[in-house]
């Protein structure tokens, strides 16, 4: 009798649109080779029992909270618009697909808070999120629920405003209409789904949640190298941004000077290089980090 194949990790990540090629380079830099076969469906990871599952954005929620899949990349967006219960838990925030769901109207329409929008016409494809944002403040509006294409509604008199994601704020330039309310910040998300996984795949989820962390942590980090006297190391221990305490080691033949290595979490520009040359650092090396843990 054969041995029963091994239990299969599934993450479900969309399929096309902004998240899906982001989505990708994060499983690839988590080290997971991606298989691409004639199943534009279904990938699978050459290295690791783990399948990704390639759907639409919407649809992401809804494979996770069910079991369909295990983990999940989706924008905050989707999830709460979506708002299963019970709902998937959230791992991680993953620092890339950033835009905010916004309430625009056009161009010289006054606008002095949300009780403007009494009585007005919202058109979105976020019922739900704009819904909750009108209770908050003890709005009543119309919501017209469209599935695409919202910022012609206003020119096409189907609504006074809309409610839509917006990145650059450009579409909405484009339509004439002016951002006026923020109803929720996005970004992409790591879910996981509500329910107790078998010790193998407990084990699996972890190590790439894991792989995802270093990944994360990763991204705008980098690694700063340079020598200096002992006497400035306070000086230029409050010049590194973002520092954790720096590792500090003896050079050879000389008793006064050191080198110093450090990593830093925010960016690293010109003009902190000029700040630690002027502190009496020397040889200063920056270097991107590909992977932390």
């Amino acid at each position: 009798m054969s041995a029963a194949p091994p239990a299969r990790l599934t993450i479900a990540i969309q399929k096309s649109g902004r998240l899906a090629d982001k989505s990708l380079e994060l499983v690839s830099s988590a080290g997971l080779r991606v298989v691409k076969g004639a199943n534009e469906l279904l990938y699978r990871i050459e290295n690791y029992p783990i399948d990704l599952l390639r759907v639409r954005d919407d649809d992401i929620p809804t494979f996770v909270a069910d079991g369909v899949a295990d983990l999940g990349i989706v924008g905050r967006n989707v999830l709460e618009e979506a708002a299963h219960e019970p709902a998937p838990e959230v791992v991680m925030a993953l620092g890339f697909g950033r835009c905010e769901l916004k309430i625009a109207a056009p161009e010289g329409m006054r606008f002095d808070g949300p009780q403007s929008l009494e009585g007005a016409r919202i058109a979105t494809t976020y019922p739900n999120l704009l819904r909750a944002y009108l209770a908050e403040h003890g709005v009543g509006a119309e919501i017209v629920t469209m599935k695409g294409a919202v910022e012609v509604a206003p020119r096409l008199k189907l609504a006074n405003a809309i409610c839509d994601l917006v990145s650059t704020g450009a579409t909405l330039e484009a339509n004439g209409l002016v951002a006026v309310a923020s109803v929720l910040r996005s970004e992409a998300l790591l879910i996981r789904a509500p329910r107790p996984f078998s010790e193998t795949l407990k084990l699996l989820a972890d190590s790439i949640v894991q792989r995802f962390r270093g990944v994360t942590a990763s991204q705008g980090a980098k690694y700063v190298m340079m020598n200096a006297p002992r006497s400035a190391l306070d000086r230029i221990a409050a010049i590194l941004p973002g520092a954790d305490a720096p590792t500090v080691t003896p050079l050879a033949g000389s008793d006064d000077r050191v080198a110093v290595h450090a990593v830093c979490q925010e960016s690293v520009f010109w003009e902190t290089l000029e700040r630690l040359k002027g502190a009496g650092a020397s040889a200063i090396l920056v270097l991107p980090i590909e992977k932390m843990m």
